[in-house]
């Protein structure tokens, strides 16, 4: 017995047809979960605390992702001016990475063993790069 005799619908549909229902559904599936992982709404609470928890996941999670791409933009900016030689900025720039990363390692949004990892190596990279 083949896949194709399985699958073959009942009821006179025919089978591009009936291939064409079957990869409609799979792609609807697909689009249905793009969209909740999305929006981060997977099952919807009846509890009326866990709706309250929704929210203020939400908006943590947006406070979390507004500082860590804040955090990322500042070490490009460390980076770029490493990269073009000018030790001024780049010693300013490390002082702001540093500042950052331990602030935002204070208020929880990242562990404060990585945020001393990142400066330990952003420092060192900036050493070796004014000791050339």
């Amino acid at each position: 017995m083949e896949m194709s005799d399985v699958l073959m619908p009942i009821g006179g549909l025919s089978r591009t047809f009936y291939y064409f229902l079957l990869h409609f559904h799979r792609l609807y599936i697909i689009i249905n979960f793009a969209i909740f992982s999305e929006s981060g709404v997977k099952n919807m609470a009846n509890i009326k605390s866990a709706k309250k928890r929704i929210g203020v996941i939400a908006k943590k999670t947006a406070t979390n992702r507004r500082i860590k791409d804040h955090l990322k933009a500042v070490i490009k900016n460390f980076d770029k001016a490493l990269n073009e030689g000018d030790m001024t900025a780049a010693g300013e720039k490390l002082a702001l990475a540093e500042k950052k990363l331990k602030k935002a390692a204070a208020k929880n949004t990242i562990h404060k063993n990585a945020a001393s990892r990142k400066v330990s190596r952003l420092t060192k990279r900036f050493n070796a790069a004014k000791a050339k």
